[in-house]
């Protein structure tokens, strides 16, 4: 495999890649482990909740806003310096937040990491675009799905058992100190496995500064009300919402008028390609809907029936395990089933969370991780079939390029959805919770109907994409790219 004249051999492209999984599933994991770990830090730090919703959302907001900057970094200056880059403050921000004094040391060591995240994981899509080609990404990309939705799935369970190992008092500080070895290793061998940038070329290239700033305020001014949802009621969340909708209309005109002069930060083109547009927009909802869930059943377990942070980790595991096995399944087939197979995995996920609400509306008298084990169980194998099919098909025809960014923009959106996702599925969790004057069971219902609902919309982009694949593969000079 040849990478700008450099050639880079199978057993050494999967060696990198292994790498890039491992620091893409340490960097993702973040995002949900310290769901689990809020009720001890709030007693350890005597954080308010405004502070607990920074140390959640903080990281997630950080995250998205460098993704893209991240992606077209790596892309001009070289995947390999930007991804060593990106793990070293990664470790060194973990080992910050994991010796954190006060909620205001570590909602900032939060805010680092999650940048340092969001350069990492450009890089990871960027590398598989850059090491495989055509078909060969089908498997590389499902592990990345895999990773992807593993990591958000077993990210309670993970924390659960490190608290319980730490104790009460410190055990949520090894949620942070846990990647400090994994992130030395990493940096080591992803200098040595990764393929350096090439000696001459883009070396030179503009970052579009502009760009960067345009796109950082917009996402900003959209994922800032959502973050602080519970503290700025009113208004004024409208208002800045629609200010970064109105600041990325102008980035887009921006990115429209530089790439006649230079590459743009983000080449606009790419939403060009229906596989890249609709796909985005199926990633953006969907991970509306599924990283909420882990949110809102993590506090319903603990906080509502009782059960330890080791339980209620435990009690997601099913859903891991199912994303686990389907999606090493769904990388091997998308190639062959396309944006059907997303379709069916989003109509699984939707019946499985219908289940679980149907189990809790029976007022179960039993165990509650045990009763939902199964309907969460159907709803990981959908997942599985969703997260990593549709970042292949996704990025497909993205030009090796634009790898980092195109990935950058993708994952960016999902973020976004995540944020938003998780304000609106809260915002009904803890509107029915009050409503009913406590009823948990309640809550919990009508939020997962939410998620499920959000999910839904999701699976109406992936058909409306089945329907004009269709429509389109009937001349005979459809191409394959558009059928997808």
């Amino acid at each position: 495999m040849t990478d700008g004249g450099e050639r880079v051999d199978n057993r050494r492209r999967w060696q990198a890649l292994g790498v890039g999984l491992v620091a893409a599933f340490m960097t993702l994991l973040d995002v949900s482990i310290v769901n689990v770990a809020v009720p001890s830090i709030d007693r350890a730090l005597g954080a308010t909740p405004s502070d607990l919703q920074w140390v959640l959302s903080g990281y997630a907001l950080a995250f998205g806003l460098v993704l893209v900057p991240a992606g077209r970094f790596g892309d001009a200056r070289g995947r390999r310096n930007a991804f060593v880059l990106g793990i070293g403050l990664f470790t060194l921000t973990s080992a910050l937040a994991g010796l954190a004094r006060s909620p205001e040391w570590l909602i900032v060591a939060r805010l680092l990491q999650g940048a340092a995240a969001g350069i990492v994981n450009p890089q990871v899509s960027g590398l598989i675009q850059q090491l495989f080609r055509g078909p060969e990404r089908g498997r590389p990309f499902g592990l990345l799905g895999t990773t992807i939705g593993i990591s958000t799935a077993v990210g309670p369970l993970l924390g659960g058992l490190l608290i319980q190992a730490g104790g009460a008092e410190h055990g949520w500080r090894w949620v942070f100190f846990v990647n400090v070895p994994v992130g030395v290793v990493a940096m080591v061998l992803g200098w040595r496995l990764l393929p350096a940038a090439p000696a001459g070329g883009r070396r030179r290239e503009s970052l579009d500064p502009v760009g960067v700033l345009l796109l950082g305020v917009g996402v900003l001014l959209l994922l800032l009300p959502l973050v602080q949802r519970e503290q700025w009621r009113g208004p004024r969340g409208w208002a800045l919402a629609a200010a970064g909708l109105a600041v990325l209309a102008g980035f887009a005109a921006w990115e429209r008028r530089y790439a006649r002069r230079r590459p743009p930060l983000f080449d606009l083109r790419l939403f060009g390609f229906r596989s890249y547009t609709l796909g985005s927009l199926v990633a953006l909802l969907y991970f509306g809907g599924f990283t909420a869930i882990f949110f809102v059943f993590t506090l319903y377990l603990q906080n509502g029936l009782g059960y330890s942070a080791l339980v209620a980790g435990v009690a997601i595991t099913p859903f891991a395990l199912g994303a686990a096995a389907a999606s090493a399944l769904g990388g091997r087939i998308v190639d062959r089933y396309g944006r059907p197979l997303v379709a069916v995995g989003l109509l699984v996920v939707v019946l499985g969370l219908g289940a679980v609400v149907l189990v809790l509306r029976a007022d179960p008298p039993g165990s509650v991780p045990l009763l939902t084990a199964a309907p969460l169980l159907v709803a990981g194998l959908g997942s599985g079939l969703v997260i990593a099919p549709n970042q292949t098909l996704t990025l497909a025809q993205v030009p090796v390029a634009q790898a980092g960014s195109g990935a950058g923009m993708l994952q960016t959106g999902q973020r976004i959805g995540s944020a938003a996702g998780i304000a609106a599925v809260g915002a009904v969790f803890f509107s029915a919770l009050a409503d009913t004057g406590g009823d948990w069971s309640a809550a919990v219902r009508h939020s997962l109907s939410l998620a499920a609902g959000i999910v839904a919309l999701a699976l109406v982009a992936a058909l409306v994409d089945v329907h004009l694949g269709r429509r389109r593969c009937r001349p005979a000079t459809a191409d394959d790219g558009a059928r997808r």
